[in-house]
């Protein structure tokens, strides 16, 4: 087995602490599409249990990342190519994320990345100031640090989902090739 070195680096071009953060942020997002790559389109659009779909999910993290982006870091209109990758609202009337069907797994990491990309470039030139410095919005105060620690957060969250559902396709695959 090969040995492996688990450390936190800071991704470069950024100030050391930010770009710390920013790295686990990333680390996150490189265990995801390393998972998913490479996965069939039905694995992609399947429900299982009433659950939402792996590309629900997708579109939802790269519709948060974009949302906290624009509305909580920059506190400004959203860029209006940003803007066209998410024609569809985020939740159904029932609460529910919207139901995605139908887009490629290249579809979705195109979207994924582009947000990432472009949060990324807005966090390059940002001091320890302003990444500590509250957005004063009407229902909360909210910093750009704590933006990044809550994308961490919930992305992990729903990455876990999204094994958790790559898990139970696979058993289901195995089982009906084993014509149970």
């Amino acid at each position: 087995m090969e040995r492996r070195a688990l450390i936190v680096s800071a991704l470069p071009e950024y100030e050391e602490e930010i770009g710390r953060w920013l790295w686990c942020l990333e680390d996150v997002r490189r265990t995801l599409i390393t998972e998913l790559t490479g996965i069939s389109q039905n694995s992609l659009d399947s429900k299982m249990d009433e659950r939402q779909t792996i590309g629900s999910i997708l579109y939802h993290i790269a519709l948060v990342e974009a949302d906290w982006l624009y509305e909580e870091v920059l506190v400004t209109e959203w860029d209006s190519e940003i803007r066209a990758l998410f024609p569809l609202e985020c939740r159904a009337d029932d609460g529910s994320l919207t139901h995605i069907e139908g887009q490629t797994l290249e579809e979705h990491f195109y979207r994924l990345n582009k947000v990432r990309q472009v949060f990324l470039s807005n966090f390059r030139s940002m001091n320890l100031t302003d990444w500590r410095k509250p957005r004063v919005l009407d229902q909360y105060d909210v910093t750009p640090e704590w933006v990044v620690y809550h994308l961490i957060e919930h992305e992990s969250h729903h990455r876990g989902q999204i094994f958790q559902l790559l898990k139970k396709l696979r058993t289901n695959k195995k089982i009906q090739e084993m014509g149970f």
